[in-house]
């Protein structure tokens, strides 16, 4: 108490001086308009910056699970628009598919955390495993298409031989016909896979969508693929055809598995059919 004492009286004629001056600034605010609108602005825009900075550092740090509730979101949406029976949990959809020969699948979402783009077989590891369901050859997609099939699995991870794999081969086919084909990768552009296969009799165009074919058990027919970018016709076949790939695989972030529940009596029927 004495300290405090001691202070007023060493600057006792500073802090009359600053209490003077916050009274006259005070009244000068009250009484005129234009003063009090210019500190009300002033105020404002102080308090409003400090606001933006506070919500721009929270954004960042909710950034992570804002982008898995997107992904969550976009499954659901994307089995709606479809008109699907949905049956789902938290992380797990379950879908029906009352069009397409009564073929379920069931879809779970997952994050990359290792992704290679650089090499001639090109991996990805996801952080979830055979404990959260996951199992070897089921597809893998976002919301702008198909990014690879996963190769193995441990208890709490799984890698995906990516589309950028030299052993990659995915039956595709051009949306505008059914004309079907196979997706590979030469090893030289990241941007840019090649379609295989595909007919003399078709008719392509630079700018002709790719969608998957559905003949494989992995991945439902119609999910995005790339764009025709250029090819070479000669000798009256296809000897080129370059697509560029929708998805930018140098920046993989949540990705959604998708699990034909089926694919086993698919396959067991096929390759009773192909002993025969």
């Amino acid at each position: 108490m004495q300290q405090i004492i001691y202070f007023i009286r060493k600057f006792r004629y500073f802090l009359l001086f600053l209490l003077l001056e916050i009274l006259a600034i005070t009244f000068t605010i009250q009484q005129h308009s234009y003063h009090t609108s210019k500190f009300v602005n002033s105020a404002n825009f102080i308090t409003g910056g400090l606001y933006n900075t506070v919500n721009n550092v929270n954004e960042f740090f909710l950034l992570r699970d804002e982008n898995k509730l997107l992904i969550e979101e976009n499954v659901r949406l994307k089995n709606l628009l479809n008109k699907k029976e949905i049956n789902y949990t938290k992380e797990n959809y379950t879908v029906i598919d009352t069009v397409k020969f009564f073929q379920k699948y069931e879809y779970s979402v997952a994050k990359v955390i290792k992704n290679n783009y650089t090499n001639r077989n090109n991996i990805l590891t996801l952080n979830k495993g055979t404990k959260q369901g996951l199992a070897t050859d089921l597809g893998v997609i976002n919301s702008l298409g198909i990014i690879g099939v996963v190769k193995n699995t441990s208890s709490n991870y799984s890698t995906v031989l990516s589309i950028l794999n030299g052993y990659s081969k995915i039956n595709v086919r051009l949306k505008n016909s059914n004309h079907y084909g196979t997706l590979s990768w030469n090893g030289e552009n990241h941007t840019t896979a090649q379609l295989e296969d595909i007919p003399r009799q078709a008719v392509i165009k630079v700018g002709d969508t790719i969608i998957t074919g559905g003949k494989s058990a992995i991945f439902p027919e119609g999910i995005h693929v790339g764009i025709i970018k250029d090819f070479i016709f000669e000798n009256n076949k296809y000897q080129q055809i370059n697509t560029l790939l929708f998805n930018d695989m140098t920046s993989i972030g949540y990705v959604q598995i998708v699990d034909n529940l089926q694919k086993k009596e698919q396959n067991q029927l096929e390759q009773q059919t192909n002993n025969e």
